[in-house]
């Protein structure tokens, strides 16, 4: 269509994705790449759009492009890879679980995990984002909430991580996906074999002993494989994307010093500071659905059975909607992102995914109010579902550190 190029395997693209983004607002709003064969769309309003029309763009052969064009069957009870009226039914069942009262519950339990991680950090001169809160406190909060033993989260969580990493250029193969399931219920199947004898105050017990109405009008019990669906969905993106956001909170508001000043000595800012890091930076920037007719966009028809990218990132920086985009600043009027989705599948965790950012940024500006990025020591990471970084090292301001950061906005 034009010469632009996007490519989701690309790791020098995903290092700023937002130029090539913008080109295809304005120049390919419906983009196609030959190589991959997906289509994209990267407007506000396609996105928004397409998000809710899930009878057109379906999620039922999964979320991700190489899962779709792999043809492995996605999980039953992964929500998100599941359409109305399967969708509802399950969301109805576990809605409870993410309910604002219980979710509202939790946050001394999410304050005490991130007082654990950063406590013996302080009077270091450096912590680092990911590696010592990103990828502890989300981890100790979806374990806590499942019932996973402490002393196991950490290589369930690990394994979660060594499934989703891509290799430059190369998507994942269907063998991957095949393993990568196989490998996470074998984790927790015990868990649920033992949750079936002797039932304990966590959601695995809720899910193996609850009752849903089926398609039908009868009523069961749900199936084990659609309890280890869920749980599978739930560890995962528990633990992925709000690391991927606390990492974000640190690059983001290193670069933006006076901000970072204003949280400091007001917190009352940091939940509009929160869903603008949500907007300005996606943890999760790209959905893909399965094309279930032909549909025409931007003069062009899309036939049935492609595969289209909806770019939830491009759309939160859309100038046709956003008012300068590619401006941080957390007095922006909030609600203006997808995020979190739209729609029927609008992200069941997102209040939780909201209050552990808040806890996390509230207790990293109470105990270290200035930083600066250790560039030299940074690493980025690669995978298909989020986009951030795998370490975020800082340290006080007045430290020496590397101060030419590499590309990526």
């Amino acid at each position: 269509m034009t010469g632009v190029y996007y490519d989701p395997y690309n790791f020098e693209i995903d290092a700023d994705p937002y130029p090539i983004w913008k080109r295809m607002r304005d120049e390919c709003p419906l983009y196609y790449n030959e190589k991959y064969g997906f289509y994209a769309l990267s407007r506000f309003e396609d996105v928004e759009r397409c998000s809710k029309d899930w009878r057109r763009y379906s999620s039922a052969r999964g979320t991700v492009l190489e899962l779709i064009k792999s043809g492995v069957k996605p999980p039953p009870g992964a929500l998100i890879m599941d359409d109305p009226p399967v969708h509802d039914r399950l969301r109805a069942l576990v809605s409870g679980i993410f309910s604002p009262r219980r979710i509202a519950a939790l946050e001394p339990e999410v304050r005490a995990f991130c007082a654990r991680s950063l406590d013996p950090k302080v009077g270091r001169g450096r912590f680092d984002f990911i590696a010592d809160l990103g990828a502890q406190m989300p981890m100790r909060t979806i374990g806590m909430l499942l019932g996973i033993p402490e002393e196991d989260q950490e290589a369930i969580r690990d394994l979660i991580d060594g499934g989703l990493r891509l290799k430059q250029g190369e998507p994942p193969t269907p063998d991957m996906y095949r393993q990568l399931i196989a490998g996470r219920s074998r984790v927790f199947a015990a868990y649920l074999e033992h949750r079936a004898q002797e039932p304990c105050d966590d959601v695995m017990s809720e899910l193996v002993h609850a009752e849903l109405e089926d398609v039908d009008g009868t009523r069961r019990r749900l199936r084990r494989e659609e309890v280890l669906g869920f749980v599978n969905l739930l560890s995962s993106a528990g633990n992925e994307t709000t690391a991927r956001l606390i990492g974000w909170a640190g690059k983001v508001l290193a670069e933006h010093p006076d901000q970072r000043r204003e949280l400091a000595n007001d917190p009352g800012l940091i939940p509009r500071a929160i869903e603008e890091l949500l907007r300005y930076e996606s943890p999760s920037p790209v959905q893909a659905r399965y094309v279930t007719e032909d549909v025409e966009h931007h003069g062009h028809v899309v036939p049935r059975g492609s595969v289209m990218l909806l770019l939830t990132a491009s759309a939160n920086r859309d100038e046709r909607r956003i008012s300068d985009p590619d401006r941080f600043d957390i007095h922006r009027t909030a609600g203006q992102h997808v995020a979190f989705g739209y729609g029927v599948h609008f992200c069941l965790g997102a209040a939780l995914a909201r209050l552990e950012g808040r806890v996390a940024l509230a207790a990293v500006l109470k105990r270290f109010p200035e930083w600066e990025v250790d560039w030299q020591h940074a690493q980025r990471a690669h995978t298909s579902t989020v986009r951030g970084r795998e370490r975020l090292p800082v340290r006080s301001v007045g430290v020496s550190v590397t101060r030419d950061p590499p590309r990526w906005s």
